[in-house]
């Protein structure tokens, strides 16, 4: 057995080489390679600016070559190399939505924080557009690592990261690849592969979940015939009398003036129907038990998605996890809700495990 696994390792390591250093070369990827973004320069954002921070716009790239739009956020009047967090979420949501908010108020705290858009909306690049993907997603978190490690300004050995909603699955994910995230921080997280999976609360069966990809295969059909992506239509709006409450609840955030951005699926037309295949296919959170460094989960105790927060917990090993759950906060108290977002919390938090 022994002789067996030093074989296999020694071929991995042979063909890693082989791509590494022969005859075959791969074009490094450069900023002047990616699509060229053309960003709002005005304040769109739903939240008040803030005059303790420095605003600008950047863009930086993933390895699938996409060009990714971001807000940088740094507080004034500070010098040296920063401890830097990247920001993202919620499924849905653009970067002056919620991201925008958490960035902005760690900003003011002394981080360097960037919340950029996903790759296939909002200002980011990436075609087709409103498309979601497991990898891709987990990968931006990463791609935004890459760029704040290059940057003067930041020391690249304390960078941690943030995601909200979907994007605390996706943050979870990341951090089980990249030991350069020191980090993470989820707030009201979804597991993604899951509630595409197996429905809110774990309802489906296995017939259920047969019947859900037929019909997406056909809406595949659909699709190729058209030549386009039928969208799933975002939050619903109205609002059906028989409607859950946390429907009711994602429309108060994403359908008033409250939180509606008119760059956001969620609060427009939605995403692509077809993006739930391949997260029913691929488990997101298969490797979370093997994250090394620190991990804060925060969710609401009356939030309806609060059961995906409490079970990756469980699945976390090590002294440096915590689960924090908010008295009396729903899903989106966490969004925008000053009162509930627990940012003493997450401050302390991170000045503990990326400043060590």
């Amino acid at each position: 057995m022994i002789k067996t696994q030093a074989i296999a390792i020694l071929m991995l390591l042979t063909f890693t080489n082989v791509i590494a250093s022969g005859t075959t070369t791969v074009k490094n990827i450069k900023s002047t390679d990616m699509d060229t973004l053309e960003l709002t320069q005005e304040w769109d954002k739903t939240f008040p600016q803030s005059d303790k921070v420095e605003h600008s716009k950047i863009t930086f790239h993933n390895r699938y070559g996409i060009t990714l739009a971001a807000d940088l956020y740094k507080p004034k009047n500070t010098q040296g190399h920063l401890a830097a967090i990247a920001v993202s979420g919620p499924y849905g949501a653009v970067k002056e939505q919620v991201s925008g908010r958490y960035a902005q108020t760690l900003a003011e705290r002394g981080f360097l924080a960037i919340a950029f858009d996903p790759s296939f909306y909002g200002e980011s690049g990436g075609t087709p557009r409103y498309l979601t993907s497991p990898e891709i997603s987990t990968e931006d978190f990463s791609a935004a690592v890459d760029y704040l490690t290059t940057r003067d300004d930041v020391d690249p050995e304390r960078i941690g990261i943030l995601g909200i909603c979907g994007w605390g699955g996706f943050a979870l994910n990341a951090a089980a690849n990249d030991p350069r995230i020191k980090a993470t921080v989820t707030s009201t997280m979804y597991d993604m592969s899951r509630v595409n999976a197996n429905g809110y609360f774990d309802t489906m069966s296995a017939d259920d979940r047969y019947k859900l990809r037929e019909q997406l295969n056909e809406q595949r059909t659909e699709d190729y015939r058209n030549g386009s992506y039928e969208r799933n239509g975002g939050v619903v709006d109205p609002v059906p009398e028989d409607a859950p409450l946390f429907v009711r609840q994602y429309h108060d955030y994403y359908k008033t003036a409250r939180g509606y951005h008119r760059r956001s699926p969620n609060s427009n037309e939605g995403i692509s129907k077809t993006s739930s295949l391949a997260f029913i296919n691929m488990p997101l959170l298969s490797y979370i038990g093997e994250i090394r460094n620190a991990v804060l989960m925060i969710h609401g105790a009356e939030a309806h998605s609060r059961y995906f927060s409490e079970d990756a917990y469980k699945r976390l090993t090590g002294d440096n996890k915590e689960l924090l759950i908010i008295p009396e906060a729903n899903h989106v108290d966490l969004y925008d809700n000053l009162d509930m977002i627990p940012f003493d919390k997450i401050d302390e938090f991170f000045k503990k495990h990326i400043n060590r």
